[in-house]
């Protein structure tokens, strides 16, 4: 009687932990979708680099997708007529695997996606951009919220101190990460490279943006004036060594000067009462 009370209980606890494990699924798998999905994909807002997951689970069967997810090379390797069809339309670009991902979190996804795809309109839906022309303006501010002088309203770092893009003044951009000169090209419009500036995917970039998403209204400006850029052409430029090495010498002077007056002035009073004492 006491190891059926005691198995029983066993059995209360696990269906309490995994009854309290799945909202939590839910919530990863939102946070997965963000992080690493919507740079690619919308909800019902039309294709992107890839497709819309819309109702996908009607389109394929439901395990299929949920395969793909943990292990998409094995799938784009094959030669399914459905998914050359996908290849083709991402013009070549290759969904990569998900960090970290498991069966779990992606049968998780799927079940996020089938819910997001019942509502009216998903939260994925994408950022909406029209194909009316940008205005100087909007190209204007994006340059400031790109070279930094217009400070975003999450605080997150400007793109110039890890970007170079044609047209920066001065030393340039950082050599960090990638000219963005030609990104809008790459990305293939406004609206792949709105959603990435949404969300960006990569390792680096995801956690700095993780709590310091940018604004819509930044976004719009983003994709106007790397519209622009892309639309004058040539590269940024490499960054005057010289003049780099000149800058940090004339700065180490001025250093060692203003060090020099101030250590000057910090005995003054001193020795001006020990003369006053010998006199």
């Amino acid at each position: 009687m006491k190891r059926l009370k005691t198995d029983a209980l066993r059995t209360v606890s696990l269906l309490a932990a995994l009854a309290l494990s799945l909202p939590l699924l839910a919530q990863d798998a939102t946070t997965v979708f963000r992080q690493s999905c919507m740079s690619c994909h919308t909800i019902g807002g039309g294709r992107l680099v890839g497709p819309d997951l819309k109702d996908v689970t009607k389109r394929r069967e439901k395990a299929l997708v949920r395969e793909f997810i943990v292990n998409p090379k094995k799938y784009l390797e094959s030669n399914d007529p459905y998914v050359l069809k996908l290849k083709e339309d991402a013009r070549g670009a290759i969904m990569p695997q998900i960090a970290g991902i498991t069966p779990e979190t992606a049968a998780a996804l799927v079940d996020m996606i089938e819910k997001e795809s019942a509502l009216e309109v998903s939260q994925f839906v994408g950022l909406s951009m029209g194909d009316q022309p940008f205005t100087k303006e909007d190209v204007r501010r994006g340059f400031e919220i790109f070279s930094g002088t217009r400070p975003l309203a999450n605080g997150a770092a400007p793109c110039i101190n890890c970007h170079s893009a044609a047209g920066l003044p001065g030393l340039g951009g950082g050599q960090l990460a990638p000219d963005l000169t030609k990104v809008y090209e790459r990305m293939m419009g406004r609206k792949p490279l709105a959603a990435w500036l949404q969300a960006p995917a990569t390792p680096t970039m995801q956690p700095l943006f993780a709590k310091s998403a940018l604004t819509n209204e930044e976004i719009v400006s983003m994709v106007a004036y790397l519209e622009d850029a892309a639309t004058k052409g040539g590269r940024a430029e490499a960054p005057d060594r010289v003049a780099f090495v000149l800058l940090g010498f004339a700065g180490t002077a001025l250093g060692f000067i203003g060090a020099d007056v101030i250590w000057r002035r910090r005995l003054r009073s001193v020795r001006s009462a020990l003369v006053r004492g010998e006199q």
